[in-house]
């Protein structure tokens, strides 16, 4: 494994499309970052971004991670192309932090997983909605027994996508280019905070179709209902199909019978590079015994705050994830986290296909 710098890490990039952009502004700016490079599979893509942020362009992603004696890679290309991107730069000694999902079937995300566990590398997975203030005060109420037992949660994503979404880039809106389609590419952000709140999964039933995109191949909505290992339920509910997108919202419910929750997302999930401006988040229940005036409080906070959803909270997950290479710590989403979406996702089109339910840990 390469050394790394005790100050700054040697950042790079592969993939130059839109969401990357977002990534390079994160990584000229953060102190304990020095960006030197991108890679993408065109030329032309990698050098509209490196000119842009002044860094050198390659097509090869291993040369680039060895000329560049890389430290960190961010990985941004499309979801299927993930896994190969992390064995490569586990094979160079490279920590890695991938946008979401980690991968788009589970055995290509276990041997991504085995890779960097075999190479003694840093492996992260975006989910950069954990840092949205709402839902680390959600997270803080469960942790510490406010709720007694987290025993309910309620996930409602209910959003929409143009037509010309899926025309931005060839590989949307296909299995073998997208993976999948609401499931695989706006829901892991949702499926996440599920885990992150309400611990494992035990049983899956679910069922997806795609009610208001013809011209693609892939799912536009999901129903799905889980029981989690603590003896909690859940109801979720994606779609891509409200015209306009209306919000993403997520609640959970104790055995207290207090609940908080949080709209996470107003109106559509934003879409890195391409969204200019998004509404913040905000607790829209909590009724914490001594804590319901909190909301009006917590509410003036949220919507004050200067910066840019869009960019912000993926700013502090890559500060998190440089900490954790610095710190020899594991990162605040890691690689098991990325897992335990993909696992989701793959539990919800199987569901479908068997129509049963599924019982996780799935067997491959």
């Amino acid at each position: 494994m390469q050394k790394t710098d005790p100050i700054r890490l040697r950042t790079a990039i592969v993939g130059c499309g839109k969401v990357a952009g977002t990534h390079a502004a994160a990584f000229k700016e953060l102190p304990k970052s020095e960006f030197v490079s991108v890679c993408s599979n065109s030329m032309e893509r990698a050098r509209a971004l490196a000119e842009n942020f002044q860094v050198r362009a390659y097509t090869n992603l291993a040369e680039m991670l060895d000329r560049e004696k890389v430290n960190v890679l961010s990985i941004c290309t499309p979801h299927p192309q993930h896994p190969a991107a992390v064995e490569t730069a586990a094979a160079a000694g490279v920590h890695v932090i991938a946008e979401k999902p980690l991968a788009v079937d589970l055995p290509s995300c276990d041997r991504a997983i085995a890779a960097a566990r075999s190479a003694k590398v840093k492996l992260g997975v975006i989910s950069q909605r954990r840092w949205y203030e709402p839902v680390k005060r959600m997270k803080v109420a469960i942790d510490t027994g406010k709720l007694g037992r987290p025993v309910l949660v309620v996930v409602q994503m209910l959003g929409w996508r143009e037509p010309s979404y899926y025309l931005s880039d060839p590989w949307r809106g296909s299995w073998n280019g997208e993976g999948g389609g609401v499931s695989v590419s706006q829901a892991p952000h949702y499926l996440d905070l599920l885990g992150w709140l309400m611990g494992p999964a035990a049983e899956v039933y679910a069922y997806w179709d795609n009610y208001n995109h013809p011209n693609i191949e892939v799912d536009d909505t999901v129903v799905a209902s889980v029981r989690f290992q603590n003896g909690g339920m859940g109801s979720i509910i994606l779609s891509n199909s409200q015209r306009p997108g209306l919000f993403g919202k997520l609640h959970v419910h104790g055995s207290t019978g207090a609940s908080v929750g949080a709209e996470i997302d107003s109106g559509s999930p934003f879409i890195s590079g391409v969204t200019d401006k998004m509404d913040p988040p905000f607790n829209d229940i909590w009724t914490i015994p001594g804590e319901e005036n909190q909301l009006e409080v917590w509410n003036r906070e949220d919507r004050s705050r200067p910066w840019p959803v869009m960019t912000h909270y993926h700013k502090l997950q890559l500060a998190d994830f440089l900490n954790a290479v610095s710190e020899d710590r594991e990162p605040l989403v890691g690689a098991e986290d990325g897992r335990r979406v993909v696992e989701l996702f793959t539990a919800v089109y199987r569901s479908q296909r068997e129509r049963a339910p599924q019982r996780l840990p799935l067997l491959p």
